[in-house]
């Protein structure tokens, strides 16, 4: 009988200590099984893990939602969601890299989530340049001086910034669609109609009545996006409605629609990044280590990497993900993303 409750003791104590374990990286939710391919893709009905808690922090001009994983003293991540997506395209990847050694941050961008601009005269600007100046100084709020970046969308775009214009803050980036720094000049140009086909909802933002469409309709709206951007990866209502919470910051659809209208040079950004966007403007080559990224069903507009491996100056990697993966590349092949983080760390 002794012996039976010893270990009975020990499995509860075994059970105790993973379950601590788990929390100290910060992470709730079920543990995903990898799928087969190697690629830990998601699939419909699979769990739906979750952070643990939102913190925030003041830093430039926003107050910052934002989550973290893994020791405090580790090595620092930092994941960058685009649009319309949010921090939960990198529920899956985080508790990885926590459990590699990481320090995961998941900040939600400017719009979305919790995070707020400090003030109510700010304007609720949505350019290139000042995404990127968004994460610089949660860095410096944070004290961190060098990170890993991993990206893909408009947060792709952020990562290929800030490893341009500040490379010393970057120590190595995972950019799903390679390089996607742009200028109003260069959009003026026009694409053949099949391009231009695929980029109707900047268009539509372009008009009053896509902003009245997308105010009223943003959670449908975006909803169509994710099936159009990912074909081929069948989510479900539970895991598109988490995100979509995230649509609900006050200053999302001006966010969203002030950035599309730039892009085409409808509207002015602020005059304190004018030097910025000049720079961004001559397309400046990366040097910091660079791994891109694409899934072999990416409905979504973009370019192809033969075109952008030469922006790529320093150590260089391109990798094309199978099994019908889509826009989402993070949350739908979480596992082949994490690989990448890790692999473009040690390429530093």
């Amino acid at each position: 009988m002794p012996d039976q409750v010893n270990a009975r003791r020990r499995r509860l104590l075994q059970t105790t200590v993973a379950g601590i374990s788990l929390m100290e990286l910060g992470f709730s939710g079920l543990v995903q099984a990898q799928s087969k391919d190697g690629t830990g893709s998601t699939k419909a009905g699979a769990h739906r893990a979750g952070f643990a808690a939102i913190r925030q922090v003041n830093a430039g001009t926003l107050d910052i939602g934002y989550a973290e994983a893994g020791p405090s003293n580790g090595p620092v991540v930092i994941l960058l969601h685009g649009w319309p997506y949010d921090i939960y395209s990198f529920a899956d990847v985080t508790p990885l890299l926590a459990a590699a050694g990481y320090r995961v941050i998941v900040p939600y961008l400017r719009g979305y989530g919790s995070t707020r601009f400090l003030s109510a005269d700010t304007p609720r600007n949505g350019q290139q340049a000042v995404v990127a100046v968004d994460i610089i100084a949660l860095m410096d709020a944070l004290k961190i001086d060098k990170a890993v970046l991993g990206a893909f969308d408009w947060g792709a775009r952020t990562a290929n910034i800030m490893a341009a214009l500040w490379p010393e803050r970057c120590k190595a980036m995972v950019s799903v669609s390679g390089y996607l720094i742009g200028s109003q000049q260069a959009n003026k140009a026009p694409l053949p109609p099949q391009a231009e086909l695929a980029w109707w909802y900047q268009f539509y933002f372009a008009t009053e009545r896509g902003r009245a469409g997308y105010e009223a309709n943003r959670h449908d709206f975006n909803k169509l996006i994710w099936r159009l951007a990912s074909p081929k990866w069948n989510f479900d209502d539970a895991t598109y409605d988490r995100s979509a919470e995230s649509f609900n910051n006050p200053d999302h659809v001006a966010v969203v629609i002030h950035n599309y209208r730039w892009r085409l040079g409808l509207v002015e950004g602020e005059p304190q990044y004018d030097a910025l966007e000049q720079r961004l403007a001559m397309a400046p080559t990366i040097s910091v280590p660079t791994i891109t990224m694409e899934g072999d069903a990416n409905g979504a507009p973009h370019p192809d990497p033969a075109v952008y491996a030469k922006k790529f100056a320093g150590k260089y990697l391109h990798r094309t993900i199978g099994g019908g993966i889509g826009h989402n590349l993070p949350q739908e092949a979480p596992k082949a993303f994490a690989d990448a983080v890790v692999d473009a760390a040690r390429l530093a």
